[in-house]
């Protein structure tokens, strides 16, 4: 009996740490299951999300301007006088060197005589005074008195030719006569323009009024799409060639120049849109979409950074330098390269796991 005892006694010691042990990896396989179920059953909030890069986001920079040729050039006569005939009219294409214009040479002409003739006088009472100065019958005060009357004589005839050699208008260039302004028989004083021609060989340009607080921040060299309806659909690239130096008196506005590349459909007086894309911030400043902030105050907000590696998101704080209708300028808590949360923030808490649907770049 004490044998059978002892071995019972053996057995029971030999199971007790086996039902242990078996207890325990039951107690482990219930945990894993556990917290397998709690991460499966953990809300992942669908998100939209942007990267943030200095000077990423664009603003633009609207202004309506018309087409206009590089060289639009009034040309007019030199003297004053009656226009004789003008030989095209607004839209006609003329060639360089083609003659456009004249004046009645009539009265030109016997101002060329008249000169000629004072001049051939002059010279000859020259000659004579010089030969009695030779002689000591006149003074040196007489000599050249009659010197200056010779050269003013021969000055007159010099402007009297020129005044004649100019009557007629002649085309400086190939081009589009854009205005008439003279009509035969029609009296003109000398520089009236007669004729407004558009150099053909000057090419096109864009020229547009600028608010002086958008102006600053145009340099000469920037690109800028030019939508012209009666052109066509298709935007126009082109790129500022000039801004004028001082602002209208009377807008205040600066016009902006732009060049255009050549195009057969281009005409001048065109009424356009000139788009000038440029970044909302110069100064280096960090810029965020405006729905990216939560949390407002004073000079400062939030926003959600995502974690690359675990998909979470965490709070920070951000200073606010400015603000714009699209965008928020930021000077802290942020740098560039983090992804912050544009859209689908209002259910995120720091912490929170996310699934990025889209992001802009």
């Amino acid at each position: 009996m004490g044998s059978a005892g002892y071995g019972v006694s053996l057995k029971h010691s030999k199971l007790v740490p086996t039902a242990s042990l078996c207890a325990l990896l039951l107690l482990a396989s219930c945990g894993e299951k556990a917290s397998d179920k709690k991460t499966s059953n953990e809300v992942v909030f669908p998100v939209q999300t942007v990267v943030v890069q200095q000077n990423s986001m664009l603003q633009s920079i609207n202004a309506v301007g018309t087409v206009r040729y590089r060289r639009e050039t009034p040309l007019g006569f030199t003297t004053s006088g009656k226009v004789a005939s003008v030989r095209y009219d607004e839209g006609d294409f003329v060639k360089r060197g083609a003659l456009l214009a004249a004046l009645d040479t009539t009265i030109v002409g016997a101002d060329v005589s008249v000169a000629e003739a004072e001049r051939d006088r002059a010279q000859a009472d020259f000659a004579r005074i010089r030969d009695l100065y030779a002689e000591g019958w006149v003074t040196k005060a007489r000599y050249e008195a009659a010197e200056a009357a010779s050269k003013a004589a021969a000055a007159r005839v010099a402007q009297a030719r020129f005044a004649s050699g100019t009557a007629q208008l002649y085309a400086p260039s190939s081009g589009v006569i854009l205005t008439r302004n003279a009509q035969p028989g029609q009296v003109l004083s000398a520089g009236a323009p007669v004729l407004i021609i558009g150099q053909t060989d000057q090419g096109f340009v864009f020229r547009a009024p600028v608010i002086d607080r958008n102006a600053a921040k145009l340099r000469v060299g920037m690109a800028a799409e030019i939508m012209l309806e009666a052109a066509g659909e298709t935007p126009i690239t082109a790129t500022i060639s000039e801004i004028d130096g001082r602002a209208n008196q009377t807008t205040g506005a600066f016009t902006v120049q732009f060049n255009l590349p050549a195009q057969a459909n281009l005409k001048s007086g065109q009424i356009g849109t000139a788009t000038i894309k440029l970044p909302a911030a110069d100064d280096g400043a960090l810029q965020i979409p405006a729905t990216a902030l939560f949390g407002v105050r004073t000079g400062e907000g939030l926003v959600y950074v995502v974690d690359a590696k675990t998909n979470r998101v965490e709070t920070r704080n951000v200073a606010i330098e400015r603000l714009t209708d699209q965008f928020v300028i930021v000077t802290g808590g942020i740098k560039p390269g983090d992804r912050i949360v544009t859209t689908g923030l209002e259910k995120l808490r720091t912490g929170s796991r996310v699934r990025i649907t889209a992001a802009a770049q």
